[in-house]
């Protein structure tokens, strides 16, 4: 068996995360007081932006471990992202390295960080995929959904690929949530239905933090 994603190296990142996103832009996070203090936690985290998953890495008030997409690990990013903690995952194929890797974060009493719409676009969560029910159900995490905004707005002066430096970026978690029925199964129908328990779960996050925050 693959030696887990380190508890420790992901303590290291979230300080890391903590450093640049306070130093360049103006994070304003609402409720992170919701987030279980200890425990398996699933944070399932909108996606519009690059700078999401650092953001929530250094605005959570516990370390992170991210699935992250292979792509990302290129070069110095590979021993980088896999020393502070993070997942591995190839997304055209069923990974059972990056499934091991992520139900142990999640036995291990850690946080495990989810894009459930499993790629980059309007953060809306319209489209989920069903990775994020199959590590809800199968490990019983609850699950705490966190909307950013103000990540994709105007683009950078500097770096048009990041928003302007010192701009305000909200971050909003909202209240813990069981994706299963109770019943323990695992069937198909099992995990479609808990998808759809969860998309309107994050939905209606996401529209009460737009309403909260005014984005």
């Amino acid at each position: 068996m693959t030696e887990l994603p380190s508890a420790r190296g992901a303590e290291v990142g979230r300080r890391i995360g903590v450093g640049l996103m306070y130093g360049l832009w103006k994070p304003r996070v609402l409720g992170a007081w919701r987030v279980p203090a200890s425990g398996p936690v699933i944070l399932a985290v909108n996606h519009s932006h690059n700078i999401d998953g650092p953001m929530v890495m250094g605005v959570a008030p516990r370390p992170t471990h991210f699935l992250i997409k292979k792509e990302a690990f290129i070069g110095p990013l590979d021993p980088f992202l896999l020393g502070i903690g993070q997942v591995k995952v190839d997304r055209d194929t069923t990974d059972r390295t990056a499934i091991t890797h992520a139900l142990g974060v999640l036995d291990n009493g850690g946080m495990l960080g989810i894009f459930p719409e499993g790629t980059r676009g309007e953060g809306d969560f319209a489209a989920l995929r069903a990775g994020l029910a199959y590590f809800a159900v199968r490990s019983g995490a609850p699950i705490v959904p966190v909307a950013v905004l103000g990540s994709s707005g105007k683009r950078g002066r500097l770096i048009k690929a990041l928003p302007p430096l010192r701009s305000r970026v909200d971050v909003v978690f909202g209240e813990p949530f069981e994706a299963g029925d109770g019943s323990g199964r695992r069937t198909r129908k099992a995990l479609d239905e808990a998808t759809g328990r969860i998309q309107k779960q994050l939905a209606a996050h996401l529209e009460n933090a737009r309403r909260l925050t005014r984005r």
